[in-house]
This record gives structure tokens, sequence and C-alpha cells, in this order.
């Protein structure tokens, strides 16, 4: 059977296969029969693999895969999603479900996804259902900026990195580094949180994009507090839209946990 007729199990299979020769260390690694095994196996060699190439044949089944993926998950359409006031909406769920613009991930300052096997944070899911593509053009850059400004670079807290979206339902991807909360919230904290939103929204614009999902920047492991987090935000983009009004269509908050759900409902009544 041709790649092209492959059943959405046979791709599975074959992906599998096809990382786990491409791993070494885990060619020989035993797989479990059942679907979700697979998935989690699959998974977990996309998240440990480093940026390098592969062949067409392993990217155009990876990207009939992971396209299947969104469909079965649900592709989530502006439309589907109510705005509240002024351009701005709370969405709760799976942000690679959204068929916006750009979607924001909450990345990290090596700017390559999370390598962590099965990781819950945005930074994994975003990259696991975009592609590998989504690691190698991250580190395309980075190599370029190291080029630039030395080998020890990091991506700076608040400043943008825009990428294709590949097999995700959203056009393009904006990376940022939120502040790390490590001994208590500080003003310049806050202000680093503001300006990722800002910062943010200023790179749409000048790409034309036109809607946006921001994630909870910084609330997860950075430890940023959940409540004052939702502040900033909807005190920042709000004063941003006003400043360039009719320029953004949509911006949508997108919500994992009930608690930070009831913020932004609280902060957008």
């Amino acid at each position: 059977m041709g790649k092209e007729n492959m059943t959405q199990d046979q791709r599975l299979h074959y992906l599998v296969e096809a990382f786990k020769a491409d791993s070494g260390a885990y060619a020989d690694l035993q797989v479990p029969d059942d679907r979700q095994g697979k998935q989690r196996i699959l998974r977990s060699l996309m998240n440990i693999r480093m940026p390098k190439r592969i062949s067409e044949d392993v990217l155009s089944v990876q990207d009939a895969y992971l396209q299947c993926r969104a469909e079965e998950k649900g592709i989530v359409q502006l439309s589907d999603i109510p705005e509240i006031r002024d351009g701005l909406s709370i969405w709760q769920g799976d942000i690679t479900r959204l068929a916006v613009d750009a979607i924001v991930n909450a990345a990290n300052a090596q700017m390559l996804g999370c390598f962590v096997p099965m990781h819950t944070c945005i930074d994994n899911c975003i990259h696991t259902f975009a592609g590998v593509q989504l690691r190698a053009e991250c580190s395309r850059q980075m190599n370029a900026l190291r080029a630039r400004y030395g080998g020890d670079y990091e991506q700076p807290t608040a400043v943008p990195m825009l990428t294709d979206a590949y097999n995700l339902p959203a056009k393009k991807v904006v990376h940022i580094v939120g502040p790390v909360v490590e001994y208590g919230l500080t003003k310049e904290l806050e202000e680093q949180l503001a300006a990722c939103y800002r910062n943010t929204l200023d790179t749409c614009l000048e790409n034309g994009l036109k809607t946006v999902a921001f994630c909870c920047i910084s609330t997860g492991v950075f430890r940023f507090p959940n409540r004052r987090a939702a502040e900033i935000a909807v005190q920042t983009v709000s004063a941003w839209l006003r400043m360039h009004a009719g320029q953004i269509d949509r911006v949508i908050f997108n919500v994992f946990k009930d608690e930070d759900k009831a913020y932004y409902e609280q902060l957008l009544q």
C-alpha cells in the first residue's frame, strides 16, 4: 500500500518505527499494541528528538498523521468563540485546536521546545502537534542569532520569535519567554510580563496577523501568580487595542485551568 493510502493506524505504526530507528538509542524499544500506547511512544520520541534532517517520506506521513489528529481532536474556528467585549474573548481548552492567525507559546530561553517526554506544558504540546519541522525552524533561527550575538546567546525575556505553525490549525506561532518568579513578585517582573503581551501584539501587527490566542504566560513552572498575571494580561492587551484601534480583529485569552477561566471572566465582565 502506498503511503498516500495509509490508514491512521498504519501511519502511527510507520511513524513509531521510523522515529525509533531515527533515535538510535531507542531503536529496539518495545512498543505496546494499543493505539494510545503507540501514541505515547511516538510523542515521546518526537519530544526527545534533536533538530536534524529527516526523510521527506517520514515528514509526509507525519504531516498526514498530525493533520488527521487535528481533525480528530476538533478544530475550533474563530466563529465558534464568542466575543465578550472590545475584540476580547476567553476560550478554555487545548490551544493547538485553534484555527486563528497566531497562537502564543510560552517558551524557554533555548527556544527549542520541551524535551521532557509527554510533559504537559504548552511548549511540549505545541511542538508535538506542529511536528518536528517546528523545532527545526526554531533551531535555524537560534543558530542565526548565535552567529550574530555569540554562541551562548539565549532568547531574552519578552522578545518574540515568529514561526510557521506547520500541522497546527493556526497559521503562525509566536514563541515568547515570560518572566520567572524566583523570590517573589516585583514591579520589574510585572513590567516584563506586560511587555510579553505588547511585543507579541506588535509582532502580529507587523506581520498582518489579525487574530491571536494568548496562553497564560509565565503562570506554570515560571510561578507568576495566576490572578495578577490575568490582570496584567487584560490591562495590557486592552490598552494596546485602544492605541491600535481596528488593527487586530480578535484577541483570545486561552485558559486551561478553571481558576484562570474564573479570573478572566471576572476581569472581562
